[in-house]
C-alpha cells in the first residue's frame, strides 16, 4: 500500500506541474506565434495524461488476486506503460504534422521578455520535476513511474531548445521555429518508441536481474547439504510479484523428510529477503563420494567443457545398475545448434568411455 500511495503522490505532483506549465507555454506560444512553444505546451499535456494513466495503473495493480486472475492484476502497470508510450508517440506524430505545415507556411514570431523567462522556468521546473519522479519510479519499482520521470527529463532538453531559438531570432532574426518543432517531435517519437520498446520486452520476459539472481543462489548455497543451485527460472507478473523456481544438488544421504524441512526453510527465507516466492525447488541427488562416480564425473567434467559454448554442466548423476551417466549442461545462445552440440557431445562420451551409456538433458542459460 506504500508503493502505491507513493506512486499516486508522485503522479499527482507530475500532473499539477504539467498542467501549469501546459497552460503557461500555450498563453506564451499562441501570443508569440511560436509553432515550438505551443507544441512544447501540447507535450507537457500528454506527460500529464501520463501521470493520470500511471495513477490509473498503479490502482487497478493493486487489486487482490481472484480466481480469474489468481497471481493477481500486478502486470497492469506493464499495459500502463504501453498505453504512456503510445501517447507519447501520437503527440510526436501530431507534433511532425504541425511542424512540417508550418515549414511550408512560415509565420514570424514575437517573443518577449516575459515569455523567455517563462520558457526558462518551465526547463528549471521539469529538471527538477525529472529528477524527482525517476528517483521515486526507481526506488519503488515502478516502469510507468520511471517513464514518466525519463520523459520529463526529455521535455527540459526539448524547451531549452525552444529557448535557445527565441534567443538566436531576437539577436540575429533568424527563425528557426518550424524546423525546430520538427527537431522536438522527432525526440518525442524515439522517446515514445523507446518506452514502447522496454515495456514489450518486459511483457515478453526479459533475463533475471543478475545480482538478484546471484544472491538468490548464494543464499541456497549457504545451507549444510546443499552443494549448488541451478536453473533459477522467476516470472514476473508485476514489478512486486515474483515467482519461479530452482534446482538445488544436495547429498544422496539427505532423507524425504530432510528435503522437505529444508525446503520449506529455503521458501520462508528466500521470500523474506527478495520478497521472491519459490512455487518449486527440484532436486539432483549426487554421490561424489563414490569413488567411481567421483572419477568418471571428473574426467566428463573436463571433456564437456572443451566444447566452445558449453557453459556448465551440473546434476551428474551414475546409475549403476544400468551403466548410466545423467547429466544437465548449460550451452549458451551463441551457440546456433544447442540440440546439434548436445548430440555430438553425446556421441564422444561414449566413445571415450563405452562402458557407459550418457544422457544430456539442454538447458537454457536463463539466469547468471
Amino acid at each position: 500500500m506504500d508503493r502505491q500511495k507513493t506512486i499516486v503522490r508522485t503522479s499527482l505532483i507530475g500532473i499539477g506541474a504539467n498542467v501549469l506549465l501546459a497552460a503557461f507555454k500555450a498563453v506564451v506560444g499562441l501570443l508569440a506565434n511560436s509553432i515550438s512553444v505551443v507544441l512544447d505546451a501540447v507535450n507537457n499535456l500528454s506527460d500529464a495524461l501520463s501521470s493520470l494513466i500511471t495513477i490509473i495503473g498503479a490502482k487497478l495493480s493493486a487489486k487482490p488476486a481472484d480466481k480469474k486472475h489468481p497471481m493477481g492484476y500486478g502486470r497492469v502497470e506493464y499495459l500502463s506503460s504501453m498505453i504512456i508510450a503510445v501517447i507519447i508517440l501520437y503527440a510526436g506524430i501530431t507534433a511532425a504534422v504541425e511542424s512540417v505545415k508550418k515549414i511550408i507556411t512560415p509565420q514570424e514570431p514575437d517573443y518577449s521578455a516575459v515569455s523567455l523567462i517563462i520558457i526558462a522556468a518551465a526547463v528549471v521546473v521539469k529538471i527538477i520535476l525529472g529528477i524527482f519522479v525517476t528517483r521515486t519510479g526507481r526506488k519503488v519499482n515502478s516502469d510507468s513511474l520511471s517513464a514518466s520521470g525519463k520523459d520529463a527529463l526529455m521535455d527540459a532538453i526539448i524547451s531549452a531548445s525552444v529557448l535557445l531559438a527565441a534567443v538566436i531570432y531576437m539577436i540575429w532574426g533568424v527563425s528557426l521555429e518550424a524546423y525546430l518543432g520538427a527537431a522536438i517531435s522527432l525526440f518525442i517519437i524515439k522517446s515514445g518508441f523507446d518506452i514502447l520498446r522496454e515495456t514489450i520486452s518486459r511483457i515478453l520476459g526479459e533475463r533475471i536481474d543478475s545480482e538478484l539472481s546471484k544472491a538468490i543462489k548464494r543464499d541456497l548455497c549457504a545451507y549444510d547439504g546443499v552443494n549448488g543451485a541451478y536453473d533459477l527460472v522467476l516470472h514476473s507478473y508485476g514489478p512486486e510479484c515474483l515467482n519461479g523456481s530452482v534446482h538445488i544438488e544436495v547429498d544422496d544421504t539427505l532423507t524425504a523428510p530432510e528435503l522437505d524441512v529444508l525446503e520449506r526453510r529455503m521458501t520462508a527465507d528466500i521470500y523474506q529477503k527478495h520478497n521472491v516466492t519459490l512455487t518449486g525447488i527440484s532436486v539432483y541427488s549426487v554421490n561424489l563420494s563414490d569413488p567411481e562416480t567421483n572419477e568418471l564425473y571428473h574426467q566428463v567434467r573436463g571433456e564437456v567443457m572443451e566444447y566452445e559454448h558449453v557453459m556448465q554442466i551440473h546434476g551428474f548423476l551414475l546409475d549403476k545398475a544400468n551403466s548410466t551417466a545423467i547429466f544437465d549442461l548449460v550451452v549458451s545462445f551463441d551457440e546456433k545448434d544447442r540440440h546439434g552440440l548436445i548430440g555430438r557431445i553425446t556421441d564422444d562420451l561414449s566413445k571415450r568411455h563405452p562402458a557407459y551409456h550418457f544422457f544430456i538433458n539442454l538447458d537454457t542459460d536463463v539466469s547468471d
